[in-house]
């Protein structure tokens, strides 16, 4: 960290680190709302946290509204000075259902702090780390600029949404009329990513996009006796398996015509740094039980996972598949297969050259169907900006070590959203960790994460300032 940071910025740093324990009661209070989108059962838990984070906004000194919506209400504050830098806080209130209940240590919509084998010690619960504390440390930033000063740095927008994980349709209805009060802002700033590693910060730079389709091959009219039709009945487990392996090549790549357009090549800035990320594929792939990639021939790990385009097959079943065995060939075989994109892929062109892949590769008699899902452009963010360089020098000062610019091999549909209907680039700055277990039992959040998020943000916030 600097010997003499500024006077302000040391005295917002002193009142957070004078405040760990309440900020840590105000999280648990939020975590212990049991805010799962994706079930109608906890509506009324998702307008508790919706109301919840309402009344700490304006306990901070935003001024501040829900938005009503088809779904879940969104969260709107705004606060800081009129004129000058103006910034836009994302981030999402709701989580993930907790099953399977039985697999969790401790109950879910409790939350403690548990010790981890490396000795570092986590916030343990149902949305610690995807989003609620991500959340909560921009929150305690913007508090501690409040106490410390009696104003935030700059002018900001808190956005905060509760469908993020089951769809967010209520907030792309509300960001497709453009309001105002969103476009106002200068820049984004989205916490739901991590860090590079536990003591590395990281700014996430780009996202692949993404297509996912479901396809469906249909044969005989019913399912067939397999000694009495096999050998001259079509299959269609065999017609979908044989189009599907199809889609790569023996080096990686993918055969369909035309995917590649507008793949760009890794600038040599950015491979220099990921080269020097110290990333090790074997211990990558290891801890989920593998030893080396397996993707694109001539293409880094680190290339593969975050630059690279892929096709997967998510799911496939037809036939019988109870207990026992039953000789059939099947009526009906299906796949679910995505596409991750980089780059200018589009993803319409992208899907429409699977279907055509798949009708021409299997045979004529069985029919083909497509059931179409989401599908998004990737994005990439303007590194050369002078917020990416003011937001990586805060993020060193705090942490002492340099920030990475990083990849992302997911998607955040948010991020394409903003640039797209309010013009807006992102800032994707998270303190989440790689063994977070997001989506899964015993999801958890690294004390370190959240003090040293909070922490960073108060600089981010002067340094954006100006």
């Amino acid at each position: 960290m600097p010997d003499t940071p500024l006077p302000d910025i040391a005295a917002v740093l002193d009142r957070l680190d004078a405040d760990r324990e309440g900020a840590l009661e105000r999280l648990f209070a939020l975590l212990r709302l049991k805010s799962v989108s994706t079930d109608p059962a906890y509506a009324e838990e998702c307008r508790r946290a919706a109301d919840w984070l309402l009344d700490d906004l304006r306990a901070i000194g935003f001024d501040a509204r829900l938005v009503e919506t088809e779904g879940h209400p969104l969260v709107i504050g705004h606060g800081g000075p009129e004129g000058g830098p103006h910034v836009l806080f994302y981030g999402h209130y709701d989580v993930q259902p907790v099953d399977p209940l039985e697999l969790w240590e401790t109950d879910p919509f409790e939350p403690r702090i548990a010790g981890l084998p490396d000795g570092r010690q986590a916030i343990t619960a149902r949305g610690a780390s995807d989003d609620k504390g991500q959340v909560m440390t921009f929150l305690e930033a913007c508090r501690a600029w409040k106490a410390a000063t009696g104003s935030l740095p700059c002018r900001v927008t808190v956005l905060l949404e509760g469908e993020e994980e089951s769809g967010g349709e209520s907030l792309t209805a509300y960001l497709a009329g453009q309001p105002e009060e969103l476009k106002a802002a200068d820049v984004a700033l989205v916490c739901d990513t991590g860090m590079w590693d536990p003591e590395t910060p990281a700014i996430t730079t780009q996202l692949r996009g993404n297509v996912t389709q479901q396809v469906t091959v249909t044969g005989p009219s019913r399912d067939l006796h397999s000694g009495l039709y096999g050998g001259a009945a079509a299959n269609p487990i065999h017609e979908l398996t044989r189009a599907l392996a199809a889609l790569r090549d023996a080096a990686g790549r993918i055969t369909l015509p035309g995917f590649y357009d507008g793949v760009p090549e890794l600038p040599e800035e950015l491979r220099a740094q990921w080269e020097g990320l110290g990333f090790e594929p074997g211990d990558f792939l290891g801890a989920v039980g593998l030893s080396s990639p397996a993707g694109e021939q001539g293409r880094s790990a680190l290339e593969q996972l975050w630059s690279r385009p892929t096709a997967e097959i998510n799911g496939i079943w037809g036939g019988y598949t109870g207990a026992g065995f039953k000789t059939v060939i099947p009526a009906e075989a299906h796949a679910k297969v995505s596409f991750r994109l980089v780059g200018e892929q589009d993803p319409q062109a992208v899907r429409a050259a699977f279907q055509a892949h798949m009708r021409a590769a299997i045979d004529p008699q069985c029919g083909v169907a497509f059931t179409d899902f989401g599908a998004g452009k990737p994005i990439s963010m303007p590194i050369e900006a002078p917020e990416f360089a003011k937001a990586r020098q805060a993020l060193t000062d705090e942490w002492g070590r340099e920030a990475a610019f990083i990849g992302s091999g997911g998607s955040i549909p948010v991020v394409g959203q903003f640039k797209r209907q309010l013009g807006l680039d992102s800032l994707l700055i998270g303190f989440g960790q790689d063994d977070d277990r997001i989506h899964s039992p015993n999801e958890k959040y690294d004390l370190t994460s959240f003090h040293g998020g909070a922490r960073s943000w108060a600089r981010v916030l002067a340094a954006l300032a100006g």
